[in-house]
Order: C-alpha cells, then sequence, then structure tokens
C-alpha cells in the first residue's frame, strides 16, 4: 500500500523474511475450488475473516497459495489476469496474517519485509500490489484488494472470476462508496471524508475521472457536489476478525 513509499525501503530490504509456500501436493487439486471453500468456510457475509478455524483447517487455503507459488503460470492478460493477482493477493494476505509472524498493524514489517512466493518470485506484498497489480490500469482494484483489517473494503466469501469480474468489481465499488464505514458526508460542512484508500491510491483514480467527488459520483447512490473540501478518515488496522 502506498503509506510506505516516503519509507527509505531499500534500506530496510536485507532485514526481509521469506514466508515459504505450503508444500503440499496439487496434483488433482482445482485450485480456485479450494480457494472457493476457504472462503466460503471462514469469511462471514459482513467480510470477517475466522482466523481461528482457519488456522484449525487451512488446507484449502494451502492448496491455493502454494498454486500460486510453484505453479508456472500460462501468459494471463485482461480479465483472466486481473481475477487471478486479486485473488492471489488476498490469498497472501491472509496466509500471511496467519504465518508471517506479525499483523498487518506492524506495516512495515509485515506489507514489505515479509515476502512471498508468487508465480516463480518471491515478492512482498507491497511490491506485489504497486509493481504488479496497479500496473493493470484497473482503479476499482481498490475496493477488491483486502489485506484483512477493518477499514479495508469488504472481503467477498467468494472468488473473483473473469467471467463475473466486471459485475463484481462494480458491486464492489458501489457497497464502499455507498458505505458510511468509508466515506462520511458532512452537509453543514460542505465536506466529504473519503477512506485514505482514496488518498494513497489519488492517482490511479484521476486517470479516470476529473476529481476524486467525480469518481466516487459514478458509484454514489446520492452525488456528491463537486464544490465540496475532501478529507480522509483514519485507517483503523485491527485485524478483521469475527468474533
Amino acid at each position: 500500500m502506498n503509506y510506505l513509499s516516503a519509507l527509505p525501503l531499500l534500506l530496510l530490504a536485507s532485514c526481509s523474511t521469506l514466508i515459504p509456500a505450503p508444500d503440499v501436493q496439487l496434483s488433482g487439486v482445482d485450485p480456485l475450488a479450494a480457494w472457493e471453500r476457504n472462503l466460503a468456510a471462514h469469511v462471514d457475509g459482513e467480510g470477517r475473516i475466522d482466523f481461528d478455524s482457519m488456522a484449525q483447517s487451512p488446507s484449502d487455503l494451502e492448496a491455493f497459495v502454494a498454486w500460486t507459488a510453484k505453479e508456472r503460470l500460462p501468459a494471463l492478460s485482461g480479465k483472466d489476469e486481473i481475477a487471478y493477482l486479486i485473488n492471489a493477493y488476498n490469498a497472501l494476505a491472509m496466509y500471511g496474517v496467519l504465518h508471517a509472524g506479525v499483523r498487518p498493524k506492524a506495516k512495515i514489517r509485515f506489507f514489505y519485509l515479509r515476502k512471498f512466493e508468487e508465480n516463480g518470485r518471491k515478492i512482498s506484498l507491497y511490491d506485489f500490489e504497486n509493481d504488479v497489480i496497479r500496473k493493470r490500469g484497473e482503479p476499482r482494484i481498490h475496493f477488491a484488494l483486502n489485506c484483512m483489517v477493518r477499514s479495508c473494503p469488504r472481503l467477498p466469501n467468494e472468488p473473483f472470476r473473469p467471467e463475473e469480474l466486471d459485475a463484481q468489481l462494480d458491486a464492489a465499488a458501489v457497497e464502499f462508496f455507498n458505505s458510511p464505514r468509508h466515506v462520511q458526508i458532512e452537509p453543514d460542512k460542505e465536506t466529504v471524508r473519503f477512506s485514505a484508500i482514496l488518498d494513497w491510491y489519488e492517482e490511479d483514480f484521476l486517470e479516470v475521472a476529473p476529481s476524486l467527488i467525480a469518481y466516487a459520483n459514478r458509484y454514489r447512490e446520492e452525488p456528491i457536489p463537486e464544490g465540496w473540501r475532501v478529507r480522509f478518515l483514519e485507517y483503523d488496522w485491527a485485524l478483521n476478525q469475527s468474533e
């Protein structure tokens, strides 16, 4: 995530730790079906994750993470690639909560200093998001990527699929921009407070819209007046764990 971009991260690279992919047998395994079962079993309708139960039965998550790490994926493009990248990022973040030894609240250590195996490379979540996923030029991914904390967009309990991707991303954006958790309106102050996601990735949204308000209004049920001031909400880094 872009909150790390101003830090001297290269000086910390020697301190990075590899979180190895699970050593599991993938013969006969349908990776996406395993990811789907994991989400259905451990993510509720509000997007909260039962990490305790997942730790007790991690085989489906491990199968998907092992597949993203060790399989030499065929060249993907378009919706096939974006759906894969979203699912892979979310699975690695989830796997990181279980195995990285730190939680997302420890931002530098979790997102930058912990590296994962993904498609034959060793990469941090920060680099995976910023150097790989964002370069696909799809700003709606910011409402689909999930780092497992409370201020993230809701994590669906089903995978992102190429054939449904546009509808899924539109639905995620509509939910995000109409949720008071991510957008708060103060009419008396002519101010809108957006999730910090719109601050960190402002340039991605301004690639396709003249302002953050204009971008939000694509998905808002009640449009925000263009002249209002824009402020940003504090991000809640507490783990989004179900009770």
